[in-house]
């Protein structure tokens, strides 16, 4: 008797219905330099949303993410990416125009950060600031936000959303901490390390804020088409108040050891500013990162206008005041800032910030 031959069983028998539909916008963006194609709006949200889900196997998302990486992503794939994480994401609210900082997650460790300091200063100024981060994440394993600010004694890790949200109400800082705050975006971590390169949602966490609402939106980058995807993105997505910076690795910190290259796109006048320190008096060597011991004794003395950090300080302060409409021009903006710090007004806000995270 001949046996019967069994069929291999067909695609919708081994893959679910989501895996199959994320296996469709593998092949569009994965197919090579000739094939491939770019996602819709939708489609990117469905793929983000799918990963989230982690509905899509580990494979199929590992292979996404580098697939993605090698093309680049498309403005408008960014736009359907930071979609989903609107609306999946931990949402803080103000009753005033806000600041928020978008700057690499995975940290810093060449240069000494400015940014808690600057957003202390802004804070003590009565501008809401939100800054997000998440622990040690590959592939540069840097100093995270939650680290240094809780050098100054501010610890926001552990909190719930609703604590970080009294803490803005009250002293206008906030801090989203993505394993405490957003779990989901959180899980697909571990991708970082087994790829060994930053994946696209690396360019997603620049133009993503929690914060809903009037606020300008600071993005830091490294190359130029960087930056274009994001004006595009950030277009599509209706953000229209942002501040593109070309900072100290990749963040929003603004260097005093040469001209910064700044952009408003979708402002009055040119979209290309260039800031040069040196015409201000805040020319020097941009501070390099030690230890997180040494740099709490400087950013101690910093916000007292004091120390290796206080040019730094006052260049990155006064210039958010600035941008942020809480000063006329640059000049009064610096000004402003050395007031503050010179005034003792900042040590005072951190002073009394410091109380309900003891």
């Amino acid at each position: 008797m001949v046996a019967t031959p069994i069929a291999a069983p067909g695609p919708s028998e081994t893959l679910s219905e989501e895996r199959l539909r994320f296996r469709g916008y593998l092949g569009k963006v994965g197919s090579g330099e000739h094939t491939s194609t770019g996602l819709s709006r939708e489609e990117a949200a469905d793929a983000m949303a799918l990963m989230l889900d982690e509905a899509a196997t580990p494979a199929q998302i590992g292979a996404f993410l580098i697939a993605h990486r090698i093309r680049r992503p498309e403005p408008q794939e960014l736009t359907g990416m930071l979609d989903v994480y609107r609306s999946r994401g931990p949402k803080l609210t103000t009753s005033e125009a806000a600041i928020s900082f978008g700057m690499p997650f995975d940290g810093r460790t060449r240069t000494a950060p400015i940014y808690p300091l600057t957003a202390l200063v802004l804070a003590a100024a009565g501008l809401p600031v939100v800054l997000q981060g998440s622990a040690r994440m590959p592939v540069k394993y840097g100093i995270t936000a939650a680290e240094l600010l809780a050098a100054l004694g501010l610890r926001f890790t552990g909190r719930s959303l609703d604590w970080i949200q009294a803490q803005l109400n009250q002293w206008k800082l906030a801090l989203v901490h993505q394993p405490d705050h957003f779990p989901a975006a959180e899980a697909l971590t571990s991708y970082r390390e087994e790829l060994g390169k930053r994946p696209p949602i690396a360019s997603l966490e620049l133009l993503w804020s929690a914060h809903q609402g009037e606020h300008l939106l600071v993005s830091g980058f490294v190359h130029p088409p960087t930056e274009a995807r994001a004006w595009k993105a950030l277009a599509l997505a209706g953000e229209t108040n942002i501040f593109t910076v070309k900072g100290l690795e990749g963040g929003t910190d603004l260097p005093i050891s040469r001209a910064c290259v700044t952009g408003r796109p979708f402002q009055p006048g040119d979209e290309r500013q260039i800031l040069h320190p040196r015409d201000h008096g805040c020319y020097g060597a941009d501070p390099l990162w030690e230890d997180l011991e040494s740099w709490a004794a400087q950013a101690t003395a910093a916000l007292g206008g004091q120390g290796p950090l206080a040019t730094s300080l006052i260049w990155n302060a006064g210039t958010y005041l600035w941008q942020a409409g809480r000063a006329s021009d640059q000049p009064t903006g610096l000004n402003h800032c050395r007031a503050l710090l010179e005034s003792g007004a900042v040590v005072q806000h951190l002073a009394r910030m410091q109380e309900p995270f003891a």
